[in-house]
């Protein structure tokens, strides 16, 4: 015969979903707030329209998801891409919408020098495709800039080393921006430096510089990274001031000297790319000088042959001038005879314009004149009252129109409310009994604790028939030897307190133990007999 089914447990807690999956989220986030892990991304396509990002991170026999919130990844210095093995921090929780859990990552980096040179070359196939290496993108450099704009950090010897250099050779007048050149927010720092340099204004308070360089000295491929940055080599390929660049040693390469116009080993040797030496320039004028007034000197003398030539071959003046003389002597003897008969050609032509100009012709035109008037007029007449016509009608369909729209959107609306208020009632009876059943858990809690506390309570000890013994300050007191003759002592019971005085001989045994010490003198106290408590 086949066993009765057992009976099912009533007394187990009851989990609503949304519940369950709240638990398990504390749990998860409070035992995993902090960790890091080290995988492959895997599933990266770009963030989302919101801002946020969602890939996975993958080793050879397992999977998890993550995210990265839209703020922490506009902060980041790494960008997350397809592939790329990374060292991921952030923090364990759970998605309750589809029952997983996932890592919120809130900094990442390469994992390693090779995947920083892996990230590096492909970065670099990347711009290099855009065209920013190009070589027709190049500027030439000022042969002698004005004024030159160095982007570094104030705080190292590459600006002294430039400065120094520069005094040297051609001293010129240098604007410095001052920059982080590695850490956090020193790629942006120097993308916002170079775009800054170009922003200011011909002809302003500021002087805009004639070339920009932009100068760290040498150290590792982590610390050089902020020039391998997208931003920074899109900045300089777009600076409109021919840039050089001056990038650690002659051994390091960075991404940045392949958008600059021109790429110096190091920072000295930028400075001596900007400047030519003004020693060498000085004899070389000076000796452009000496042969330009030779050749002037030469030029002057040639032309003085040249005008003397000239002179003896010319005419005499009074000859040159004999036929123009002659010829203004004939007009001016013909000029009254002229002047006459043009007067009296325009005084014919006058007369015969006159003569067409009576008051007959004029009334016609006038005439003519208030009949187009009135015909325009009737026609005005007619278009306004077709155009006032029209537009009476279609004003009468749109408000037609207007009436059915109003009363279909006020049905619409009172629907609206008629489903708004029936969800309302429905959650109101949830919340209704939600909140029961909390109240009756935080009542079964209290109740619990009650107990315990009344189960660990002194006050049980003294119902059983114990005493507890405190001095004057109220400090409890546990053996007879700390005790002193005289003392005033304070004695609970169950019911209450009895105060009373140290008046017996200790114990033999707790005199024996007793260190031996000075007896402080008591103090006369009146005589009461309450007999001895030991």
């Amino acid at each position: 015969m086949p066993k009765a089914a057992a009976a099912p447990l009533t007394n187990s807690t009851e989990f609503t979903v949304s519940e369950l999956s709240s638990a398990l989220k504390r749990t998860v986030e409070d035992a995993y707030g902090n960790v890091r892990v080290r995988g492959e991304i895997s599933g990266f396509r770009g963030p989302h329209s919101s801002g946020h990002c969602y890939f996975s991170l993958k080793d050879e026999s397992a999977k998890i998801e993550a995210v990265i919130w839209k703020g922490v990844h506009g902060r980041m210095r790494f960008k997350p891409q397809e592939g790329l093995e990374v060292i991921a921090t952030g923090k364990l929780t759970t998605y309750p919408g589809s029952s997983k859990y996932q890592i919120v990552i809130e900094a990442i980096e390469p994992a390693g020098v090779g995947a920083l040179m892996a990230l590096m070359e492909e970065r670099k196939r990347k711009l290099g495709a855009e065209g920013l290496f190009d070589e027709a993108r190049k500027q030439l450099l000022p042969w002698l800039p004005e004024v030159i704009g160095v982007v570094t950090s104030p705080t190292g010897a590459v600006i002294r080393d430039i400065l120094h250099r520069l005094e040297d050779r051609f001293p010129r007048r240098v604007l410095v921006w001052p920059v982080k050149v590695q850490g956090e927010g020193s790629a942006e720092q120097v993308a916002a430096a170079i775009d800054g340099f170009n922003a200011l204004p011909e002809g302003g308070s500021i002087p805009r510089p004639d070339l920009l360089i932009v100068a760290r000295g040498g150290g590792s491929l982590e610390d050089l990274w902020s020039f391998n940055e997208e931003i920074v080599v899109r900045a300089a390929a777009d600076s409109m001031i021919p840039l050089i660049s001056a990038v650690g040693h002659e051994t390091d390469i960075t991404l940045i000297d392949f958008a600059a116009d021109k790429r110096a080993p190091t920072p000295t040797a930028a400075a001596e790319m900007a400047v030519p030496v003004r020693a060498e320039l000085m004899v070389e004028i000076s000796g452009f000088e000496r042969r330009m007034m030779l050749c002037w000197q030469r030029a002057q003398e040639s032309r003085r042959n040249e005008l003397r030539a000239a002179a003896r071959a010319l005419p005499d003046l009074s000859e040159l001038l004999a036929i123009p003389r002659q010829r203004l002597d004939g007009a001016t003897a013909s000029l009254p005879r002229a002047l006459k008969a043009n007067t009296h050609a325009h005084h014919r032509r006058f007369a015969e314009a006159s003569a067409g100009l009576t008051l007959r012709v004029l009334r016609a035109q006038i005439a003519h004149a208030t009949q187009r008037l009135t015909v325009s007029g009737e026609r005005l007449s007619l278009s306004a009252r077709a155009l006032l016509r029209q537009r009476r009608d279609r004003f009468t369909g749109l408000e037609a129109r207007l009436k059915a729209s109003k009363l279909a959107n006020a049905q619409a609306q009172r629907n609206a409310i008629i489903r708004d208020r029936e969800r309302t009632l429905r959650l109101t009876e949830r919340a209704r009994r939600a909140l029961m059943t909390l109240v009756q858990r935080q009542q079964a809690r209290v109740q619990a604790s009650s107990q315990l506390l009344g189960a660990l309570s002194y006050r049980s000890v003294l119902a059983r028939g114990f005493a507890l013994v405190r001095d004057e300050q109220g400090a409890a007191l546990h053996a007879a030897a700390n005790i002193a003759a005289g003392a005033r002592l304070s004695i609970e019971f169950a019911d209450g307190r009895v105060g009373v005085t140290a008046d017996g001989d200790r114990p033999a045994a707790a005199a024996r133990d007793a260190k031996p010490a000075a007896p402080a003198a008591p103090k006369k106290a009146p005589k009461i007999d309450q007999g001895s408590l030991f």
